[in-house]
């Protein structure tokens, strides 16, 4: 359950936030075609989140062994959980930030510097999540005791 929710839920906020941003992209680079590869930071912001999703599933996946205590279980499940969550609320946030960033940029281009910044912190929002699996998923064998036979 862990790799599924890391996986599915940080993609589902990686395309939640290529997809409001293109739409912002879209839009612009109709009356401005040269700006359209400058505003192009939300899309690459979004698919760093679906890596994020991507290392903490292929974690899990290869931590995982038939006899396993139910306290490694559970902290699988919540390093999936951390990392999907987190990532499903950075792409919301990179999908906002940069549909209205991308176009408030095309009319006033000293707001790029800002829609950036902003960006960067959204994405640190995804990045939060997946150090926090990190450290859950070195320590999810720590102490465990296997019960049972």
């Amino acid at each position: 359950m862990g790799c599924c929710c890391a996986i599915v839920l940080s993609n589902i906020g990686a395309a939640y936030g290529m997809a409001k941003s293109s739409i912002g992209i879209s839009a612009v680079s109709v009356m401005q075609p040269q700006n359209m590869i400058r505003n192009l930071l939300p899309i690459i912001l979004s698919s760093v989140l679906s890596i994020f999703g991507l290392i903490t599933s292929i974690l899990i996946a290869s931590a995982l062994v038939a006899p396993s205590a139910l306290h490694t279980n559970f902290l699988h499940l919540a390093a999936g959980l951390s990392v999907g969550l987190s990532c499903l609320a950075s792409g919301f946030s990179i999908g906002v930030i940069g549909d209205a960033g991308v176009r408030g940029a095309a009319m006033q281009p000293k707001m790029f510097v800002g829609m950036a910044l902003v960006l960067i912190f959204a994405e640190v929002l995804g990045l939060y999540g997946l150090i926090v699996a990190l450290l859950m998923i070195t320590q999810a064998t720590a102490g465990a005791t296997h019960c049972g036979p």
